[in-house]
């Protein structure tokens, strides 16, 4: 069990002991610590609110409330994200911040749903990939962007100082269930300039999509119903938390996915994490298109259309700087976190960016990791190819990523690890921008901590896919050794 503290939010697994895990104490002075900073960053805490007329109720209020009191939340489908929903919303309340819950969401739908509706800041209650007993607070900005590394500081400090000041009764916030954004979101994405429906429809593509049971289920049907996609079969489609499957889409997870495609002689195969801001293909024999090529893919179509940079994190492969190069643009390694990428997005003005992990960042289209607008840039890629999404995938250059993980006992001290393996390798070129990243002649491999888990991640990769694996397993025995 565990509580994680970091750029991608407050994260940790329900029930136990608070500061241990994420208990309700532990959430209520997070999303108090959040509030307060929210507060002291639009340079007071929230104004009191007139008494209501008669005839009106508290929700009227928030339509007509001041930016800075508005907060955005939603939540992925996980089993407690009724309970840690409710407590956040009460104490932002009780700090005087009108709540805006989008309910049932992704995490993409509510940072949209911040900028459009001039809010003060966001919090989506997931956590993403992880398993069923955790979750987390995602905190946003008024930009509906993660808040970056020395934010997110400040506010675990003032978590750690529990200095809160909560408004008197005649102060308190409001409270709005507001759930227009899913097709809200969906406009945004049929109407996006780059985004075919009419090509898209006359492909007439069968879909499988795996929910893995949480709200991709909903919004990703629905979605591809928007895009003229007639056929549409849903795996894992009941929103209760209870993932079918290890909920990160990565290919050892997905084979009900590939058998359900080949079974149903479908086009190809949609998969999603829990908070859908991830995304991943299956090809039509059942086979994956490669959640590192989502990027690569939707870049190849989008620079075919602007001329631009890209970014992606120094975990992803380097198939993005050939396709990048190709187009006669550059590309640009940022460190892993999609703050990070989106800062670096910004700094070198890049057109398309994102993660190896499949999520696609459109900064037009707003500023976050986004399966939803993936979608439909993929689909009518696919469809302007006039190939099948295997021939597709067969178009791109052929790298092997291998990815590993050793999980982390407490005190084990991270520093002191990478230390000794950058002392072994003093002579291969070293990045250490974000944790180490070793280069081999055309090979790499890159070590790092993770945001959301208590593991290092080993990441390599290399032409062949023994190779990539063999560097994996040298870097792994080191570190073991050295631990």
């Amino acid at each position: 069990m565990a509580l994680i503290k970091s750029i991608s939010g407050i994260r940790g697994t329900i029930g136990g002991k608070p500061g241990e895990n994420l208990s309700p104490l532990d959430i209520v002075k997070f999303t108090a610590a959040y509030g307060t900073w929210v507060s002291e960053k639009n340079g007071n805490l929230p104004p009191a609110r007139p008494p209501a007329r008669a005839g009106t109720d508290g929700d009227d209020l928030v339509g007509r409330g001041q930016a800075g009191k508005k907060i955005v939340i939603g939540r992925d489908g996980r089993i407690s994200g009724e309970l840690v929903n409710r407590l956040v919303a009460s104490t932002l309340i009780s700090l005087g911040f009108d709540v805006i819950d989008l309910g049932l969401s992704t995490t993409p739908t509510v940072e949209i749903a911040v900028k459009a509706e001039d809010a003060a800041g966001g919090i989506i209650i997931t956590a993403s990939h992880n398993p069923k007993e955790w979750n987390a607070l995602k905190l946003l900005n008024s930009n509906g962007e993660f808040i970056n590394a020395e934010e997110s500081l400040f506010v675990l400090q003032l978590a750690g100082k529990e200095n809160f000041d909560f408004v008197s009764i005649d102060k308190l916030g409001t409270y709005k269930q507001d759930d227009s954004w899913l097709q809200k979101h969906i406009d945004a994405v049929v109407n996006y300039e780059l985004v075919d429906v009419a090509e898209i429809k006359k492909s007439k593509f069968k879909i499988v999509v795996d929910g893995i049971n949480s709200t991709g289920a909903i919004f990703v049907p629905a979605l591809l119903k928007a895009l003229g996609v007639k056929e549409v079969i849903t795996l894992n489609e009941e929103v209760n938390g209870q993932f079918a499957h290890n909920p990160e889409p990565l290919p050892e997870h997905l084979s009900g996915l590939s058998t359900a495609v080949k079974k149903n002689e479908a086009n190809l195969g949609i998969a999603i994490d829990p908070d859908v801001d991830r995304l991943c293909f299956v090809c039509e024999d059942g086979s994956m298109f490669g959640e590192e090529y989502t990027l690569v893919a939707v870049a190849d179509y989008v620079l075919s259309k602007r001329s631009g940079n890209t970014v992606s994190n120094m975990s992803s492969t380097k198939a993005l700087k050939d396709i990048t190069e190709k187009h006669g643009g550059e590309y640009f390694p940022s460190a892993v976190g999609e703050v990070n990428v989106v800062n670096k997005m910004k700094e070198v003005h890049a057109v398309i960016g994102g993660e190896g992990n499949g999520g696609i960042i459109v900064p037009d289209f707003h500023y976050g990791r986004d399966a939803l607008i993936g979608i439909g840039l993929f689909l009518t890629h696919l469809a302007y190819s006039k190939k099948s999404i295997k021939q597709l995938r067969g178009s791109y250059p052929h790298y092997f990523i291998s990815k590993n993980k050793i999980a982390l006992e407490k005190h084990v001290d991270v520093k002191e690890i990478f230390k000794k393996i950058k002392d072994k390798y003093k002579n291969n070129p070293i990045n250490t921008e974000d944790g180490l990243k070793i280069e081999f002649d055309n090979d790499w491999v890159h070590l790092r901590t993770s945001n959301t888990e208590p593991i290092i991640r080993i990441y390599s990769e290399s032409n062949f896919e023994t190779t990539a694996e063999n560097i994996a397993r040298k870097l792994m025995k080191d570190i073991s050794e050295v631990m």
